[in-house]
């Protein structure tokens, strides 16, 4: 078996980012530095606060400041890499300044958030708003979701006016499609209908609005007409034209089935949680079994049938989150066992130790801090000290693996699967500092008892604030 816990070469490479979407022009930089800045002592891999403190002084020193806000590049060796998506641009900085001010009260943190999120709302509103551009890790969904964020976290309502509009976007690019609606034909989880309906249910539960709440139940049930039988069960394809299936949460499978469950159990829809919980049993029916009574999902077909990631993107961390939810329901209770034995194949892998093929990546969606995120919400949920104990060891190693740079702290990887050798420090939420950032603070306040207020629309653990 070979363990690969990086992204495909579908998925997100800056090249490919960089031929999808406009780049803003580059402003000067400038550090931001927290309130109270000081020269840090790193105290030891286990001083999971004071890494993110560090984490966040690497972030400021590499912010860039106009006078229309704050940003930063992904790369901040490239100012081309400057980019307004959740998944690897500058919204995710701001998510991790939001938990970052919450955990320490760092009131100058809360102000680069609101200064940058000045920015995502340019960004929103200046986009030619095209369907495809509608995404939660791609586009004006994950923007309405940082603006609210911002507004939930600093009470300022010019950020709740802000998420108004993008969501009249939203309402207003939502079309008629069979047996429903659709934004495009793409319905996976990082840019598709899927991930778009969970920001509208995540934002209904908090703005009260039922239509939001309709908008996504005509989304989920066309993405319901779309699933293929296959293997006692129902897949889904990401898009009609890309040949390759990939059945976990990111881009197939998992993730479009953990969106139908979620509509179900918004809307008490029993067709559409009976199709997701086919999609459970094709995942179940082509597994491989680990040896400790785990099993997990490869990663893609055709030709990547033996090729396995541990983390959010492509293996159980994220495809656990479809049990989690489907084992809340009466009729499927008994699936929620299954989450265990994915976290089960995770341990089984060996990680967070490498070997050939466990590929240079800490991040949110492929590496260390998925599973570290997965295991933290576990501990969350069912207090077993052993959950505890094996985030931490695998933060631990990604503490292991950061790089000093002046006081802060950064990470260099290798993004993608397919260029392990292309290694970047990077500042956003999937796959970058912010990331890494916001998994040491969660890590640290399940530890002491502290409430997430970064819970993001695709996750079900329920740890987070709720004010």
């Amino acid at each position: 078996m070979q363990t690969d816990r990086m992204c495909n070469d579908v998925s997100h490479s800056l090249t490919r980012r960089d031929a999808i979407k406009a780049s803003l022009a580059s402003v000067a930089a400038l550090a931001v530095l927290p309130s109270g800045f000081r020269p840090l002592t790193f105290l030891g891999e286990a001083n999971y606060l004071e890494a993110a403190t560090r984490a966040r002084a690497w972030l400021a020193a590499t912010a860039q400041r106009s006078p229309q806000g704050l940003t930063w590049a992904a790369d901040p060796l490239n100012a081309k890499t400057e980019s307004y998506d959740l998944y690897n641009g500058m919204p995710g900085v701001v998510l991790f300044l939001l938990e970052y001010a919450h955990a320490t009260g760092d009131r100058q943190a809360l102000d680069d958030a609101a200064a940058a999120a000045r920015r995502v709302y340019s960004a929103a509103t200046g986009t030619t708003a095209q369907s495809e551009n509608m995404g939660l890790y791609t586009g004006v969904a994950g923007q309405t979701y940082v603006l609210h964020e911002v507004y939930r976290s600093t009470g300022d309502r010019k950020f709740l006016d802000a998420v108004q509009w993008t969501l009249k976007m939203l309402k207003a690019y939502a079309k008629p499609a069979a047996g429903g609606a659709q934004w495009s034909t793409t319905v996976d989880i990082i840019s598709g209908n899927a991930g778009t309906g969970l920001t509208l249910l995540y934002l209904a539960e908090r703005l009260h609005d039922d239509e939001l709440i309709d908008i996504a139940l005509r989304a989920a049930r066309h993405v319901a007409t779309l699933g293929i039988e296959e293997k006692g069960g129902l897949k889904w394809a990401m898009n009609p034209t890309f040949a390759r299936r990939m059945p976990n949460f990111s881009h197939g499978t998992a993730g479009v089935a953990y969106f139908l469950a979620t509509v179900a159990e918004r809307t008490n829809d029993a067709q559409l949680l009976d199709t997701a919980a086919r999609g459970a049993a094709y995942l179940q029916n082509v597994a491989t079994r680990t040896e400790n009574n785990g099993w997990q999902v490869f990663h893609s077909e055709p030709g990547n049938e033996s090729l396995y990631y541990l983390s959010w993107c492509h293996g159980p961390a994220g495809t656990a989150r479809l049990y989690e939810r489907l084992g809340r329901s009466a009729k499927y209770k008994a699936l929620r066992a299954e989450v265990p034995r994915l976290a089960q194949a995770i341990v089984d892998s060996g990680v967070p130790e490498q070997s050939p093929g466990y590929w240079n990546n800490i991040s949110q969606c492929c590496g260390n801090c998925g599973v570290v995120e997965f295991f933290t919400s576990l501990y969350r949920t069912t207090g077993y000290e052993k959950h505890l104990a094996f985030a931490r060891r695998v933060m631990d190693n990604a503490l292991g693996r950061a790089t000093a740079d002046g006081d802060g702290l950064k990470w260099t990887q290798a993004e993608n699967r397919v260029s392990p050798n292309v290694v970047i420090a990077q500042t956003g939420l999937m796959q970058g500092a912010a990331g890494v950032g916001l998994a040491l603070l969660h890590l640290d306040g399940a530890m002491k008892g502290r409430a997430d207020r970064i819970v993001l629309p695709d996750n079900p653990w329920p740890s987070g604030l709720t004010s």
